[in-house]
């Protein structure tokens, strides 16, 4: 496993060590990179929640954020973790957080211009995490983007509260769902998602455009 992509591309990651983690493919990562606007992240703060083998985070890092927050409950993929952080030259831009989730959404600085979850498949309950994201205050600032993946057999709404659906991607088996947190916008209808997006089964084919 290597990162995909920005100035640590190439570089080699170690992937999943215990039982039931799941590393994000490289092909996943490429995509979701090269969707995403550079302007919402670059120089910012980012959430890797399951972080596992920190893949994600990591992505972000060498695509140009500032700083990420691991979040892994598992001993050994955290060690993983600051392992990928050492070997990428990045140790001095990111913390791992050996917490459970819920709790790093309460006691972590917020104000996540980026934040990242690609959790087990089989954990379900994606909705109830997404709802808790967005009512958390002062976790994400406005106009920051939280990226969901997760099973094709999951399907998520289109709002929680705050978090609008931009985009919904599918790459095989993995589908990934792109919000971003609008504060004080119109919630009736997500903001710059069209209907093919929302509605349709999206395989990539466009995974080379901005938005």
């Amino acid at each position: 496993m290597r990162v995909a992509g920005g100035n640590e591309k190439g570089r080699r990651l170690k992937g999943a060590v215990s039982p039931g983690t799941r590393a994000t493919t490289e092909r996943v990562r490429a995509a979701i990179f090269n969707i995403l606007d550079p302007e919402r992240y670059q120089g910012g703060r980012v959430l890797d929640l399951f972080a596992g083998s920190g893949s994600l985070g990591i992505e972000a890092l060498s695509h140009g954020a500032g700083w990420a927050d691991f979040v892994e409950w598992d001993r050994r993929q955290s060690a993983v973790i600051t392992s990928n952080l050492e070997t990428t030259g990045l140790a001095s831009r990111g913390r791992v957080h050996r917490l459970d989730v819920l709790q790093a959404l309460q006691s972590l600085p917020g104000a996540y211009d980026l934040v990242l979850l690609d959790p087990p498949y089989k954990m379900g309950g994606l909705d109830d995490l997404l709802e808790k994201i967005a009512s958390q205050a002062g976790l994400i600032v406005d106009g920051g983007v939280v990226i969901a993946g997760h099973s094709k057999r999951e399907d998520l709404k289109e709002t929680y509260g705050p978090l609008q659906l931009t985009s919904h991607r599918r790459y095989g088996d993995n589908v990934v769902d792109f919000f971003v947190y609008k504060q004080d916008s119109d919630r009736s209808q997500p903001q710059g998602a069209s209907q093919e997006t929302l509605g349709g089964q999206n395989t990539g084919e466009d995974e080379n455009q901005s938005w």
